[in-house]
């Protein structure tokens, strides 16, 4: 099992926990051990990694529009996987302010 470092606290983070961010057409990607911390990460201006973190025939636009606005996503979307053990959970948004907004509301749990 491989590991990557949080983005924003560089703590080490295995294949099967934290949250994987990835901006598609820049083939640029950022990982987190919480999900608070993409909230952090982006207020800072934080640095993205190099590289494609979907393998080409993955879509990379989870359910075709924004989890937090719901418009239709276009050049600039980001992905957001979380993993859980052996579970992928996707979610796509229009940007990262859109992603950052949704991860502080509470994600997927958020209330409202």
């Amino acid at each position: 099992m491989s590991e990557v470092a949080c983005s924003a606290c560089q703590v080490a983070i295995t294949d099967d926990r934290g949250s994987r961010l990835t901006e598609p057409e820049a083939e640029r990607h950022a990982a987190f051990c919480r999900l608070e911390h993409l909230v952090a990460w982006a207020q800072s201006d934080g640095a993205w990694r190099s590289g494609a973190l979907l393998e080409d025939d993955e879509p990379g636009d989870g359910l075709g529009c924004c989890a937090q606005c719901g418009d239709g996503l276009g050049y600039g979307r980001v992905l957001l996987v979380r993993h859980r053990g052996p579970l992928r959970i996707g979610d796509a948004f229009c940007g990262i302010q859109h992603a950052a907004a949704w991860a502080q509301a509470g994600g997927r749990w958020r209330v409202g």
